[in-house]
């Protein structure tokens, strides 16, 4: 009888236990077989059984029933790369919320533009170029000077220190600063600024200028086509008078 009781009770805990294994969410699944994986959401995918997993900026996928982490893009039959959308929808959020008291403030304009940026990358300079011959957009600039960039971070401190910051940052992506001889800064005032550029920039994850908010939408790169989409054509006073 002793035999009989054990081995249903054995029975009943092999039972219970296959049932809790079967029971396991994707998340918990995911953080037990990939523990050191960052993961600040989890969510299915249109592929049945395939989740997306959001690692920062990075997107992965995650396949439970074999316990795969999968790296590479899903594009839909119309060609459309889903996974760089989602990224972007990721990006656009954490631009959104970064607060703007900090910025360079440059122009009145109806679009409000936000720039991450740095003062010696060439695509960067690229982008300025563009957005200074419009007067239709608000532009707040957020410097993160690249180690690539030895002089970057000598010409942002000066932008910092000077006292019409959006004349200063128009001169370095001029390239006017360009021969280094102009007064270096050395005000705590200026680092600070720096160190909150740079603090923002981490927080959103970024890894490479430029990258903008335009309208609330990410764009990744000097991507004038795009970004002349974005804006529309540009209302010209002489045009709207004819």
């Amino acid at each position: 009888m002793k035999n009989i009781l054990f081995t249903t009770w054995l029975g009943l805990l092999i039972i219970s236990s296959f049932t809790a294994l079967a029971a396991a969410t994707p998340e918990e699944s995911l953080k037990k077989n990939f523990p050191g994986l960052l993961v600040e959401d989890i969510r299915p995918t249109e592929v049945t059984g395939l989740y997306e997993v959001t690692s920062g900026n990075r997107i992965i996928y995650y396949a439970p029933g074999p316990e795969y982490l999968i790296q590479g893009a899903i594009i839909n039959k119309n060609g459309e790369n889903l996974t760089h959308l989602r990224i972007m929808e990721i990006v656009s959020a954490k631009l959104r919320g970064i607060p703007l008291d900090k910025a360079i403030r440059i122009g009145t304009g109806t679009h409000r533009v936000v720039e991450m940026t740095d003062p010696d990358c060439p695509f960067c300079r690229k982008a300025s170029r563009f957005f200074a011959k419009r007067s239709d957009v608000t532009r707040y600039v957020f410097l993160l000077p690249a180690s690539m960039h030895p002089n970057a971070k000598a010409k942002t401190l000066y932008i910092f220190c000077s006292d019409d910051r959006a004349k200063a940052y128009e001169e370095a992506m001029t390239g006017k600063l360009d021969d280094m001889k102009f007064s270096r800064c050395t005000s705590p005032e200026a680092e600070s600024l720096l160190k909150a550029h740079q603090e923002i920039g981490k927080k959103v994850g970024v890894t490479g200028t430029p990258l903008f908010l335009i309208n609330g939408q990410a764009v990744l790169g000097a991507d004038i086509p795009r970004i002349e989409k974005m804006l529309g054509q540009q209302n010209k006073p002489d045009s709207a008078a004819k």
